[in-house]
């Protein structure tokens, strides 16, 4: 697929822009020079344009360069050039392209300037906009601060979910923040996909095949495949899953098993030995006896894996996602918008952080409650088991315990759970198709996240999990805090909060729904 010039208006390159090789050798790493001297044999183009000053990003599928270029009027303007990687599919390329031309440029959503090419490489050129990573400056922000970000973050959802597009991957190094011009840029289309009425032609692609599909993980033929049904629309119509049976298409992203899980020995049922031996086919019409059970039999292990996407970045997975729901719409984004406001109010980025969806999954029952995780993954058919009850927890009273604004007993805010080898102190939880006829089901096991804080202080827990809460703050840091507005938090930050982590995408907060929201009143 040949890929042109998006726009070449105000670039000079009569003159080449090559950078001064020794001065830069004394400024960045050597590594970061070799791969810019890379860069510029693989396009060479690019010397005749840009002086590629540093190596800004790097992801799993690109890295992003500071480059300099001279204007025809003379000035010098600073571009961010996104070199994809030389697997990347054409038509995945193209997609992002479109959807930068189409949707970006206005609206906080970033836009595109140039794209070069040279055989399968690829430079996409976009305007730059200095930014530090919100991991420096989230202990500094003021409410303000949180309000005008999460504001500005709606607008650009709001703003793409119009055209169709699922951008997937949701979070704060996605949405880029000057501090000082509060300036705002969603970036990074890499992973997006296209609603059923999309307005971006190349998203109407199958673009979840054009990767290749590892091989399957032990332990991961127990769910069922169920056909999707119609995408939700950009108006977030009601999720109704039609559960069908099974088919023989293949997960294209394949969930692993933490190493520690690894370690507590294979799972029930299945042995070494059936592996080697030639997969059966599963009888139609036949009932598995484990379903609502704490264990997988060996019907569920015979069964295809499901086919739904997973792409995005853990922590930032909606519920559907981690249940493997075919039927995802925008409100997957909306989702990944409510865990960056949960960072930002608690001050813990990230929030979130589990190497295992099921994991992930259990540490979101540990926030919303897992009998309310249950009765909205029914909705969208799934059926989650977990052996005990967690309640949902107090959004205000977490964000504050988190901040050291309030103390919080030993029973109340706890780390959220780790993979862990303890078999002593574990607890499962189990995800199936909610199927009548065919039914299957995954469980992991994991260190209990009620346990005494005496217990978790000795095995060392607290300090481990990703949600761990300081026991104190000075009192000067309080002071700060209250000059930067968090000692009057309005209920309709926590409001919101609740209502874009809504466990249902189906009954959960549009974009557009929340600008109207009354936290963003007089904006």
């Amino acid at each position: 697929m040949e890929l042109s010039p998006v726009c070449t208006e105000g670039i000079s390159s009569s003159g080449c822009c090559k950078p001064d090789r020794s001065l830069r050798r004394s400024r960045i790493p050597k590594d970061v020079e070799l791969d810019i001297e890379s860069l510029y044999r693989s396009v060479p183009q690019l010397a005749k344009v840009f002086h590629i000053i540093d190596k800004i990003g790097e992801g799993t599928f690109s890295s992003v360069y500071l480059g300099e270029a001279q204007m025809r009027d003379g000035r010098r303007e600073m571009f961010a050039l996104k070199h994809l990687i030389p697997t990347s599919h054409p038509t995945r390329i193209a997609a992002e392209l479109q959807c930068l031309t189409v949707a970006g440029g206005r609206e906080n959503v970033m836009g595109v300037t140039y794209c070069f090419r040279k055989e399968d490489h690829v430079v996409i050129v976009m305007p730059y906009m200095e930014h530090k990573p919100i991991v420096d400056i989230i202990g500094s922000l003021s409410f303000e601060e949180v309000r005008l970000y999460i504001y500005h973050l709606l607008k650009a959802l709001r703003h793409i979910h119009q055209f169709g597009i699922i951008h997937r991957d949701i979070k704060p190094n996605n949405f880029l923040y000057n501090r000082s011009s509060r300036m705002y840029a969603l970036v990074d289309f890499g992973l997006a996909q296209g609603t059923a009425d999309t307005r971006i032609e190349l998203l109407k692609v199958d673009l979840t095949g054009l990767r290749k599909v590892p091989r399957p993980v032990f332990g991961e033929r127990n769910l069922n495949s169920c056909a999707p049904a119609p995408s939700t629309t950009t108006k977030q119509a009601a999720v109704k899953t039609e559960l069908v049976k099974p088919t023989k298409t293949e997960d294209p992203a394949t969930r692993r098993f933490s190493a520690a899980s690894r370690q507590q020995g294979p799972l029930p049922v299945r042995t070494q030995s059936s592996l080697q031996k030639p997969q059966k086919s599963v009888q139609q019409g036949l009932t598995c006896n484990c379903h609502q059970t704490d264990r997988v039999c060996n019907i569920c292990m015979s069964r295809k894996q499901q086919v739904a996407p997973r792409a995005g970045t853990p922590g930032f997975r909606a519920p559907e996602v981690l249940t493997k729901c075919p039927n995802q719409g925008t409100a997957i984004d909306v989702w990944s918008a409510g865990v960056i406001l949960l960072s930002l109010l608690s001050g813990r980025y990230p929030f979130f952080k589990a190497g295992d969806d099921l994991i992930a999954l259990t540490q979101i029952m540990t926030i919303r409650g897992s009998r309310e995780t249950t009765q909205a993954a029914k909705a969208f058919g799934k059926s989650v088991v977990c052996s005990r009850e967690l309640p949902p927890q107090d959004l205000r009273a977490l964000c504050e315990t988190l901040r050291g604004r309030r103390p919080s007993p030993d029973d109340e805010i706890t780390p959220l759970p780790e993979a862990s080898t303890d078999a002593a102190s574990t607890r499962r939880l189990k995800i199936q198709d909610d199927t009548p006829t065919h039914r299957s089901s995954q469980r992991v096991q994991h260190k209990d996240v009620r346990a005494p804080q005496k217990q978790r202080e000795r095995s060392g827990s607290a300090d481990t999990a990703c949600l761990s809460r300081q026991s104190s703050q000075t009192d000067s840091t309080v002071e700060e805090d209250d000059e930067r507005g968090w000692d009057s938090v309005p209920d309709e930050a926590y409001d919101l909060l609740d209502r874009l982590l809504d466990l249902n995408p189906a009954t959960r907060i549009t974009a557009a729904q929340a600008l109207q929201h009354p936290l963003f009143r007089g904006l």
